[in-house]
């Protein structure tokens, strides 16, 4: 099991391999970062999205948290974090693309379609029932269709990509961007179990990349 000494130690290889080759980029990126796509993911270890799209530092500006969600645009409420992203991305580094990226045997859309911690305290699961009930629409549309099983998680998994577009769109900076040919949205969903990755077409079906 991977613990703290070992991802020190893999710093250190990191120092004498990869720092050392791409040292004047490191160099160049001192200076600022101007990525050209954002991808919003799952925090899983599982889906890192920068060896799932082979990116090296400063390519990507990446958000991860349970079930890769993007909740809508609100003004009230706590901390925004993903919101906050989402604006410095857009308006401050004024990224062309924003890829949502879902992904097999999910952990927070398991604890969607089961509501595994419906009801419990902050602490106990309180925090995680609150953060995906942004999916108990869909959980119903679903669950409706394909019952509980495995064909309803993968459904489920997929339909968080759409969500979380719909979402987007729900902040003003994203479709004035979208209208004006700024800014592209994109779907996709990495599947562990075979590793391949699917993408999101214009009607909201994925296909293999």
């Amino acid at each position: 099991m991977t613990d703290f000494a070992d991802l020190i130690a893999g710093y250190h290889r990191f120092r004498e391999t990869g720092w050392k080759r791409e040292r004047s980029r490191w160099e160049d990126l001192v200076g600022g970062q101007s990525p050209k796509v954002m991808v919003i993911a799952c925090s899983d270890s599982r889906v890192d999205p920068a060896q799932i799209f082979d990116t090296t530092a400063g390519e990507i500006f990446v958000v991860r948290n349970v079930a890769n969600l993007v909740p809508p645009f609100e003004m009230g409420g706590g901390r925004h974090g993903v919101s906050a992203a989402l604006e410095f991305a857009v308006t401050q580094l004024e990224v062309s693309e924003i890829v949502i990226m879902g992904h097999g045997k999910c952990g927070g859309v398991h604890a969607a379609l089961t509501q595994a911690f419906d009801g419990a305290d902050p602490g106990a699961g309180g925090f995680i029932d609150h953060w995906v009930d942004l999916l108990d629409d869909a959980r119903e549309r679903i669950v409706a269709e394909y019952g509980d099983g495995p064909e309803a998680t993968r459904a489920l998994e997929m339909e968080t990509v759409r969500v979380s577009i719909e979402n987007l769109r729900t902040f003003p900076f994203i479709p004035e961007r979208e209208k004006a040919g700024k800014l592209k949205l994109q779907g996709a969903y990495f599947a562990i179990a075979d590793g391949i990755l699917h993408v999101m077409g214009d009607d909201g079906a994925f296909a293999p990349a």
